[in-house]
C-alpha cells in the first residue's frame, strides 16, 4: 500500500513532495500514483530503442520534472542523469540507466499495489 511511511523507506524525500502539495498527503499520493502511470516511461524507452536521442531526452526531461516535483529520489536520480546525457544528442549506450529508472519504477509500483 502506498502511504507517507512506505515512500519515506523507499528512499522519497516526502516532506519536500509534501511542501510542493500544500502538505496535502491524499493530493500527494494521487500525483505519485499519477505519475507511475505516466506514458513518458514507454516513450523514453522505444525512443532509445529506435536511436530518436531527441524524443528520448523530451520523454526523460518531462519524466525528471515531474518525479522531481514529487520528491521520488530513486527514480528522479537515474532520470536526471539519463536527461543530462541525452542533451547532447549523442548515441551512447543508455541501457544501464533506463534499466535503473524501470526498476525503480517498478519497485514503487509494487509498493501501490502491495
Amino acid at each position: 500500500m502506498l502511504t507517507i511511511d512506505a515512500l519515506r523507506r523507499f528512499g522519497a524525500k516526502t516532506e519536500e513532495g509534501l511542501g510542493r502539495c500544500l502538505n496535502d498527503e491524499g493530493f500527494y499520493l494521487d500525483l505519485v500514483k499519477m505519475v507511475l502511470e505516466e506514458k513518458g516511461f514507454e516513450k523514453l524507452a522505444s525512443s532509445l530503442e529506435r536511436g530518436d536521442w531527441q524524443a528520448a531526452f523530451e520523454a526523460a526531461h518531462s519524466l525528471k520534472g515531474s518525479l522531481g516535483n514529487l520528491a521520488l529520489t530513486p527514480i528522479y536520480a537515474p532520470t536526471a542523469e539519463l536527461t543530462e546525457r541525452l542533451r547532447d544528442g549523442k548515441e551512447a549506450d543508455y541501457a544501464a540507466l533506463l534499466t535503473e529508472i524501470l526498476s525503480q519504477r517498478d519497485a514503487l509500483i509494487a509498493l501501490r499495489d502491495g
